[in-house]
């Protein structure tokens, strides 16, 4: 592989929630990013996304592509060349997923995945969630290829508190279940600045990082601290278990479904663990849930 500054990064996700800081990371490091989106003409793009100081004076720039995770040719034509790709699948079955690692495997001599950290080691071949599943695939192709991989076992995203936003900024309330699951809810930016140190530095072949946030917070705790933060009255409401299943039936497969209401229950009596591999791979501790939730106040106030 080429040397730290002068790595061609392939991102994809690259507009969501953490793809658009992995890609202003790798920028501030000198890499050449390349982002794949559906939208390529999008006028919102980051603004980080335009030509950047770097270190050694130079600026760089994105070179925004389309395509499609679902289209292995765009994935191909996309990774033609590059040394390393961040692979965030976004859906809620593997259908696909095949063909897409291929495609990156074929291409890209080492592959980032942004995985979750409910994937056991020890559960047999082809068992477990999506997260499981595709990194059986990862493993498979790069084995093939001679590619190297990591993986980012993430917690639970802060990110995803942007559900309660609507009704919070309406009613005041969140109404939602298991109120007493603690979850060690970690920043988008913890997430991109570990994805942007494993893409540029080979030591991290092979492994199999565990990311959270600096500490484990209840649902209840994190419905009070986003109100503070936002400086808007915040409530949980419990609602009952089968309310929940039949609002995640409307856009959720039922295996998903179930495996998430069953992992929640036992947040309540089991918190999620938390780790200290963000600052041990990046040198800073992992931002607390109160720093997210003021970095996202806006979205949970009242809109005038």
């Amino acid at each position: 592989m080429t040397t730290t500054n002068q790595r061609t990064v392939l991102v994809t996700g690259a507009t969501g929630n953490v793809g658009r800081h992995v890609v202003a990371g790798l920028l501030t490091a000198g890499a050449r990013v390349r982002a794949l989106t559906r939208a390529p003409t999008r006028t919102d793009l980051p603004a980080a996304w335009h030509p950047t100081p770097t270190p050694t004076g130079s600026p760089v720039s994105v070179e925004v592509l389309g395509g499609d995770l679902l289209d292995p040719a765009s994935i191909r034509a996309a990774a033609a060349g590059v040394d390393a790709a961040f692979l965030l699948w976004p859906y809620l079955t593997t259908d696909g997923a095949a063909a897409a690692v291929r495609a990156l495997a074929e291409q890209a001599p080492h592959l980032v995945f942004l995985s979750a950290t409910a994937v056991r080691d020890d559960a047999p071949p082809g068992q477990g969630d999506v997260y499981a599943q595709v990194e059986e695939l990862i493993r498979e192709a790069t084995a093939a290829t001679g590619g190297t991989w990591t993986f980012l076992r993430a917690s639970g995203f802060a990110t995803n508190t942007l559900g309660w936003a609507e009704q919070l900024a309406t009613t005041g309330a969140v109404s939602w279940v298991y109120g007493k699951a603690a979850r060690s809810l970690i920043h988008e930016r913890d997430i991109a600045d570990v994805a942007v140190a494993t893409l540029l530095d080979d030591r991290h072949a092979g492994a199999r990082h565990v990311l959270t946030g600096p500490e484990s917070i209840t649902q209840l705790d994190q419905v009070r601290i986003l109100g503070e933060a936002a400086g808007v009255p915040a409530r949980w409401e419990e609602i009952p278990t089968e309310a929940a299943r039949e609002q995640m039936s409307a856009f959720a497969p039922p295996a998903f479904v179930d495996d998430a209401l069953r992992y929640w229950a036992t947040l309540v009596h089991e918190p999620e663990p938390v780790t200290d591999d963000v600052e041990r791979i990046t040198g800073h501790r992992a931002r607390t849930f109160r720093t997210w939730a003021t970095d996202h106040a806006d979205a949970f106030r009242r809109s005038t």
